[in-house]
């Protein structure tokens, strides 16, 4: 039995939970590690083929940091959250938000 106060979550899909949340999870884990990101990255530029054995550090602290929040049940249930909320609006308004995580094709080919 629910009260009046309680807010009632709509049962996930397979693809949600599975699929579309980790996937909002990659994305901000990514921003929140954004300078390990940086740091991996300009290590790999720099390297060239020998970047396996030179960013071995940078790699492994980059795989710390995204694991940290990947493993982090506050931060999944945020991302469910959000997730949520923007399935809601999208249900009332039937406009989807814009992500900056969302592939865009050209509009010349």
């Amino acid at each position: 039995m629910t009260t009046e106060t309680e807010i009632v979550e709509p049962p996930l899909r397979h693809v949600e939970t599975d699929v579309l949340i980790p996937k909002m999870m990659r994305a901000k884990a990514k921003e929140r590690c954004h300078q390990e990101v940086k740091d991996f990255t300009d290590c790999c530029k720099d390297s060239g083929l020998g970047m396996v054995l030179k960013c071995r550090q940078q790699n492994t602290t980059l795989r710390a940091c995204l694991t940290k929040y990947y493993k982090d049940p506050e931060f999944y249930e945020m991302c469910k959250q959000e997730y949520l909320e923007q399935k809601r609006e999208f249900l009332e308004t039937g406009v989807r938000k814009s992500s900056k995580t969302s592939s865009k094709l050209p509009t010349t080919m």
